[in-house]
């Protein structure tokens, strides 16, 4: 399944300074039954967004209209928990294409890399930065340049680097998924097989 190119995204950011948020708390495990990835932005932070009612709760961020954008910023040890990718997939259908964190569960990572979501590692004094910045004007925006691998904080012109692995790299810029990479390299594979003395 392709998802949407990446290459340079300039957003304003949603704040979530809080540690330590696992999957569950991104995604209940009772919303786990679907095996399609659409309909879980609906149930992202879902306990958190709403009462036993199904009343938003007024005083949590995504039901703030203060705050919007492509961007979550979240916490140290962002996606902690439970392997399952739904945490991912709730990320993206909500309409996340970013994830900032001083520190990413590795296996929430990959799974974010895998649907095209970028996860942007950055470290614990940035992160303060933006938090601060956020705080004091919510529109305040943020450049993540995925082709130079920057973050960047438009209104003071402050800026890191992140790393990424260079194949999950090339194919977010081109939309793909691992499918998608090898349909579009099968010519190569096709070539290099019938090199192949057997």
């Amino acid at each position: 399944m392709a998802y949407d190119k990446f290459n340079i995204l300039t957003s304003s950011a949603v704040p979530l300074p809080i540690e330590n948020v696992d999957t569950d708390q991104i995604i209940p495990a009772r919303f786990l039954k679907a095996t399609k990835r659409e309909g879980f932005g609906d149930n992202l932070f879902r306990d958190w967004r709403y009462n036993g009612d199904d009343t938003p709760k007024s005083d949590f961020v995504l039901n703030d209209s203060t705050y919007s954008g492509k961007i979550l910023v979240g916490g140290k040890n962002f996606g902690s928990g439970s392997s399952r990718e739904h945490a991912a997939w709730a990320v993206y259908d909500y309409g996340f294409r970013a994830v900032v964190s001083s520190f990413f569960a590795d296996i929430f990572k990959g799974n974010c890399l895998n649907i095209g979501v970028l996860p942007v590692q950055i470290s614990p004094e940035f992160a303060e930065t933006i938090f601060k910045a956020i705080e004091a004007d919510p529109k305040t925006e943020l450049e993540i340049n995925l082709p130079n691998q920057t973050i960047t904080l438009l209104a003071t012109g402050q800026q890191e680097s992140f790393a990424i692995n260079g194949y999950k790299k090339n194919n977010m810029i081109n939309g793909f998924d691992d499918i998608d990479y090898l349909q579009n390299i099968k010519e190569d594979i096709k070539a290099f097989a019938d090199k192949l003395p057997y």
